[in-house]
């Protein structure tokens, strides 16, 4: 079986490839922007006439589809996430090679979810922002090709290449420089947030069980379990080894709560309350009274008040996500593998080679 897969660089795709080629029925060729592509081809830009000819020349009888801007404005990640993919479609409808087409979508698409509950495939999606939007009308497109053709709607992907923007990323490298500079105290911000994380690896499974199978339509892929970041964040730094103490910085000015006790713990929370308490004194009711810093911007800090580390979530998915998988346990054989701490042991196997 030959399979085109378009955009095997990107973090997902990497990981697709490796499973793709440790199947010995499969002949893979790569398209992409970058030099290592066994085709160069822009998506964004590129005709559907030349990647016809192109998919006629090759014959896939599978294309998977990677690509995709998780981060930008909203007319860059619509002609990313969206023109690119009316290019795939109407390039494999005037082809005759009769490929089948797994797109990754994500769970983006859903939106916020009511906390406690699991989103199924037939959940209403309104999208929280343009990137979900972008991704949602991608999948509108290959659901209406009349193509052969599955969307898989990824969770949040963790393990190893997490990109260094995403919040299991930043909550890594937040450790890491902790660790470097000797720091027993790391001040935390958005971890009240509940997220489905899925290992890469697994869903680089679930994309070559989707490319055997006969399934279409819209397939969730994630651990159907939520992790709200606080535990999250308890678990790497079990992993780590870092001993210092983490502090929460959600809710309004001051409502700092101790994750892992310190001694140094009981006098932050002083420290925070007596900054909260200075920002209501001024008329400042917003989170953001208590200096951020995301990836080394914003207000330093010094000795005794440690800048904190925020962590925005863009996604537009509200506090809570879970997905309902039982769509890819019956229809492609598949279950999640690979556990969250096994995922954090490798995002944080990366982090420390750069200490």
């Amino acid at each position: 079986m030959r399979v085109l897969l378009i955009g095997a660089n990107g973090y997902i795709g990497r990981f697709v490839a490796d499973r793709l080629l440790a199947d010995p029925a499969v002949q893979l060729t790569a398209l992409g922007r970058g030099d290592d592509a066994d085709v160069r081809f822009d998506l964004a830009s590129g005709s559907p006439g030349a990647l016809t000819r192109f998919l006629d020349a090759v014959h896939p009888g599978v294309v998977v589809n990677c690509a995709g801007a998780t981060r930008g404005g909203a007319r860059e990640l619509t002609r990313h996430n969206t023109v690119a993919v009316a290019t795939v479609c109407e390039a494999l409808r005037r082809s005759g090679c009769g490929a089948r087409l797994v797109q990754i979508g994500c769970s983006a698409e859903y939106g916020p979810s009511q906390p406690g509950s699991s989103t199924a495939e037939d959940a209403v999606p309104r999208p929280g922002g343009p990137y979900g939007v972008s991704k949602l009308a991608a999948t509108e497109l290959v659901l209406g090709s009349g193509l052969d053709a599955v969307v898989l709607r990824v969770f949040s992907p963790a393990g190893p290449g997490t990109p260094a923007g995403s919040p299991l990323g930043r909550l890594a490298e937040a450790m890491r420089r902790a660790m470097q500079s000797g720091d027993g105290e790391l001040r935390l911000g958005g971890l009240g947030a509940q997220r489905d994380f899925v290992d890469v690896r697994d869903v680089a499974r679930a994309v070559h069980a989707a490319s055997l199978s006969a399934a279409q339509g819209v397939i969730n892929i994630g651990s159907g379990r939520a992790v709200r970041l606080r535990d999250a964040a308890t678990t790497l730094a079990r992993v780590a080894g870092y001993g210092g103490a983490l502090h929460e910085l959600d809710g309004p000015p001051g409502a700092l709560r101790p994750v892992i006790g310190h001694p140094r713990a009981e006098s932050a929370v002083h420290r925070a309350e007596a900054l909260g308490h200075r920002a209501e004194s001024t008329g400042h009711h917003r989170a953001d009274a208590v200096a951020h810093r995301v990836d080394g911007l914003g207000p330093r800090g010094d000795a005794d008040h440690p800048a904190p580390v925020a962590y925005p979530y863009p996604d537009g998915c509200g506090s809570w996500q879970q997905a309902d998988v039982r769509t890819a346990r019956d229809r492609l054989g598949w279950r999640p593998r690979i556990n969250l701490e096994e995922s954090l042991a490798d995002i944080w196997m990366e982090a420390a080679c750069r200490i």
